[in-house]
C-alpha cells in the first residue's frame, strides 16, 4: 500500500509504502492497547465493586466458594463412604466373634452372667491423667491406619476364637464317650470295686464293678454315647448290655429284667438301655456296673466321681 502526502499545491508530493512488517507491528501495537485497556477496565470495575460492596461482585464471590466448598464436601462424603463400608465390616466381625463367644460360654457350661466381657451392650471403663503433652487430632489417613489396624487384630482373635471353639466342641465330644452319667438314678453303691466276700461262696473274690441296688424295672440308662456291641443273656451276668465307647474304653450294664436295646444299635448318652432285674447269679434286684479299658477292670467310681467333681 502507498501513501502520498502533499503540504500544500506548490510542495512535490511524498509517498510512504507500507508493507507486512509496518501491519504487524501495528497489530502488535492495538493488542497491547487492548489487553492494557481491558486490565485497567477489569481493576477499576473491582476496585469501585469491592468499595461499595456490589451485589454483583458478592455473587461471584459467593459461587466460587459454593463450588470450592462442594467439591470439598465430595472429597470428604468419599471418605466418609469409605469408612462407612470399613465399619460395616468390623461390625460384622464382631458379631461373629460375639457368636462364637456365646457358642463357647454354652460349650463350657458358663452362664452370661459369667463372662461379662461378652456383654457388648456397655462399654468397659477407661481414663487416666491428662498428658503434659498437647493434644492433636487425627487426620483422615490416620483413622483410615487405626481402622485397617484394628480389622487386622480382629481378624486374628476370630481365627483365635474359630481354633479355641473347635478344641472346646472336640474335648465336649470326647466328655459324651466317656462313662460319666449315673446309670440309675439317684443309685448308691451296695458293693464296690476290689476284693469282697463272694455272697454265695463266702470266700475273698475280686469284684469287678460295683452294685447299685434299685427297685425291679428301673430304668438304667446309657453313662456314655456309643455302639451296642451286645445284648444278650449270660450265664452269671444274666441279662446284659455291652456298650463300646471307643478308644478302648467299654461298659457293662448286668442282671437286668429287660433289654431295650440290641446289638449294633447306636445309643446317646442318658438314653434308656434296659430295666434293673436280677436275672443271672444275683441275690436280689440291683445293676451290676462295670468299666473296662482295653479288657482291663477299671473302678467306675472314678468315672462318676470325676463327673461328680465338675
Amino acid at each position: 500500500m502507498n501513501i502520498i502526502l502533499v503540504a500544500d499545491a506548490h510542495a512535490k508530493a511524498r509517498s510512504i509504502t507500507l508493507d507486512w512488517r509496518h501491519w504487524t507491528m501495528g497489530g502488535l501495537v492495538l493488542l497491547v492497547v487492548f489487553l492494557g485497556f481491558t486490565l485497567a477496565f477489569n481493576f477499576i470495575t473491582l476496585r469501585w465493586a469491592a468499595a461499595t460492596q456490589h451485589p454483583w461482585l458478592a455473587a461471584i464471590v459467593l459461587a466460587d466458594q459454593r463450588a470450592a466448598a462442594a467439591k470439598v464436601q465430595e472429597r470428604v462424603q468419599d471418605h466418609l463412604n469409605a469408612m462407612a463400608i470399613r465399619l460395616g465390616e468390623l461390625q460384622a466381625q464382631m458379631l461373629r466373634l460375639e457368636n462364637v463367644g456365646e457358642r463357647l460360654a454354652r460349650t463350657a457350661g458358663l452362664k452370661p452372667s459369667d463372662m461379662p466381657s461378652m456383654d457388648s451392650s456397655t462399654a468397659p471403663g477407661r481414663g487416666g491423667a491428662m498428658s503434659s503433652l498437647p493434644s492433636r487430632n487425627l487426620s483422615m489417613a490416620q483413622f483410615g491406619g487405626l481402622v485397617d489396624t484394628l480389622s487386622r487384630e480382629m481378624d486374628v482373635r476370630q481365627d483365635q476364637f474359630s481354633i479355641l471353639e473347635t478344641m472346646v466342641v472336640s474335648d465336649s465330644a470326647n466328655k459324651r464317650f466317656m462313662p460319666t452319667l449315673l446309670p440309675v438314678t439317684d443309685g448308691w453303691f451296695s458293693s464296690n470295686f476290689g476284693y469282697r466276700i463272694d455272697p454265695f461262696t463266702g470266700q475273698q473274690s475280686m469284684h469287678e464293678g460295683i452294685d447299685f441296688p434299685a427297685e425291679p424295672g428301673t430304668p438304667i440308662v446309657a453313662t456314655a454315647s456309643g455302639k451296642v456291641i451286645a445284648a444278650e443273656w449270660h450265664p452269671a451276668y444274666g441279662k446284659m448290655v455291652l456298650i463300646d465307647h471307643g478308644n478302648g474304653l467299654v461298659t457293662r450294664y448286668a442282671h437286668t429284667s429287660a433289654l431295650l436295646v440290641k446289638e449294633g444299635d447306636l445309643v446317646v448318652r442318658g438314653q434308656k438301655i434296659a430295666a434293673v432285674g436280677t436275672t443271672g447269679r444275683s441275690t436280689g434286684p440291683h445293676l451290676h456296673f462295670e468299666v473296662r479299658l482295653n479288657g482291663v477292670p477299671q473302678n467306675p467310681a472314678r468315672f462318676l466321681q470325676a463327673a461328680a467333681g465338675r
